[in-house]
């Protein structure tokens, strides 16, 4: 595969930035820390966090194309038990810089931690923001499955024609299992856990196809896509197979010496990714769906 233009550099957001141009990116996509302490990060009073993070905003707004878009995907900050949902004290920042909030779109997704003493978190969160009303948008490159293509008009003036888009519908801001009722398949987009064919070291890894989307509605062909956070590279990976440039900015050399391999396997067409609208695999198919006989008993 010939791949456009990239850079995957390692450094801190704040001084890599100063070297680009001005409204330079189209799209701006990242998961930065979350402050939970992750090896990739140091854990702080969640007030000097958001100190540091808004300055990167200011750089990221800069940097930003007039017509461009920020996705700033992120969950929820735990101290003693008590959840602050990070996309509520973001929005503020973004807010005040005069960007607009197009979606807050909820990534639903079936596995993650299990807790005892509130309900297991399940989702996260992708604030969607632009720099003016002039903004790229491409609903028809991510279109999915209708629930019902065949049904049509029962009345009125297009009685007897199709109601829905042949490409298929809107995927909402709401990204979560659908399920297709007379073929049973399962869509949505699953968080990279340890059986997750694109699983590197990287603790906190976001899916390709997450990217995907947002990358192929927020841009075209050659446009520029810039991940501060770029990790093991999932935003330049996506960027490059969806045929546009992208700069990657990483503070840890072993995610980049990830990253750079798995830019190689997908130069080579060996790299592992789910496709984006994949079906997924169903689980009731599995003996392990089964209730055990023990649980039955009573025991």
């Amino acid at each position: 595969m010939k791949l456009e233009e990239y850079e995957y550099i390692q450094g801190n957001s704040k001084k890599v930035l100063k070297k680009f141009d001005d409204l330079k990116f189209k799209l701006i996509i990242t998961s930065p820390p979350y402050n939970i302490g992750k090896e990739y990060e140091n854990k702080q009073d969640i007030n000097k966090y958001f100190s540091e993070q808004t300055k990167i905003i200011k750089l990221l707004y800069d940097k930003l194309h007039d017509e461009g878009s920020i996705c700033w995907q992120v969950g929820n900050y735990i101290k003693n038990g008590e959840v602050f949902p990070l996309d509520v004290f973001y929005y503020d920042i973004f807010k005040k810089l005069g960007l607009k909030l197009r979606n807050r779109i909820i990534w639903h997704f079936g596995h993650g931690l299990h807790t005892s003493k509130r309900f297991s978190g399940r989702y996260e969160t992708i604030l969607w923001f632009t720099k003016s009303d002039k903004y790229t948008f491409n609903l028809e490159n991510i279109r999915i499955p209708s629930k019902y293509p065949s049904k049509k008009y029962f009345k009125g003036p297009k009685k007897g024609q199709y109601s829905c888009n042949p490409g298929g519908k809107n995927p909402s801001d709401f990204w979560e299992v659908l399920l297709n009722d007379w073929e049973q398949e399962i869509w949505n987009i699953p968080n990279v856990k340890s059986n997750h064919v694109e699983k590197t070291e990287h603790p906190c890894q976001y899916p390709i196809e997450l990217v995907d989307r947002c990358v192929l509605a927020l841009t075209n062909d050659s446009d520029w896509v810039l991940d501060p956070y770029a990790g093991v590279g999932s935003t330049l990976l996506s960027a490059l197979k969806n045929n546009r440039k992208v700069v990657g900015i990483e503070k840890y050399q072993k995610y980049i010496d990830t990253g750079k391999m798995r830019i190689e396997q997908l130069k080579n067409d060996e790299l592992k990714f789910r496709p984006l609208n994949q079906p997924l695999y169903d689980s009731t198919k599995s003996n392990l769906s089964k209730i055990p006989t023990e649980f039955n008993n009573g025991l």
